[in-house]
């Protein structure tokens, strides 16, 4: 579970990106934007980020503030699983990344695919939409919601990018270092039980 302070710190945030774009008021602007600065107080004391780069990354944005969106697709061959090492951290996730606007979330998860680890693929079934929070990440200041897909592997060849140094297959028992960032062993381990249960329901915080 995230600490109370950073759950403190987004609602904060979501408050006031949501006053600064609806409200007319010019003393209810200077609220928000008061409540603003806090919600990056906040984060700065905790994290020791540099105010500057939060509000690049935390506060940015405008418009009602909703979740961000990151898409993973679920990969295997001969009972194992495809990861790509990501050039970030060097440990190993399941091919994905940020949804992109005007694209599906299949058309996005093929994206990253093919980006990540030279592969065109199929998108399939979902698997599970799960809310970063309930899960053993890193804290971050964004509110995630993580959506796994099953997909099947239709052509090209494995390749390192800009973003992966390495893909490979892995059993369930052979796992390499994961990056946590990504994804948990919990939830890599539950896509194999997709494997062996392809009917069991769809996983949802």
């Amino acid at each position: 579970m995230q600490p109370k302070w950073l759950e403190w710190a987004k609602q904060i945030q979501a408050i006031s990106q949501a006053g600064l774009e609806y409200s007319r008021d010019v003393y209810d602007l200077e609220r928000f934007e008061m409540l603003r600065t806090l919600s990056l107080e906040i984060m700065h004391e905790y994290t020791g980020v540099e105010t500057e780069r939060l509000r690049e990354l935390f506060a940015g944005e405008t418009g009602y503030a909703t979740p961000k969106v990151d898409v993973r697709g679920v990969i295997f061959r001969a009972d194992k699983m495809l990861l790509v090492r990501e050039r970030l951290d060097g440990a190993w996730a399941m091919p994905g990344g940020w949804a992109d606007i005007g694209l599906s979330a299949k058309e996005n998860v093929v994206k990253e695919i093919r980006e990540e680890t030279g592969y065109t693929a199929e998108a399939g079934r979902l698997l599970a939409v799960l809310d970063k929070k309930f899960h053993d990440h890193p804290v971050s200041p964004f509110h995630v919601y993580k959506m796994f897909i099953r997909c099947e592997i239709t052509g090209g060849e494995a390749a390192a990018t800009l973003e992966t140094s390495e893909t490979g297959f892995f059993g369930e028992d052979e796992l390499p270092p994961l990056s946590v960032e990504r994804n948990t062993e919990r939830q890599v381990k539950a896509m194999f039980e997709y494997l062996r249960e392809p009917e069991r329901p769809v996983w949802l915080d």
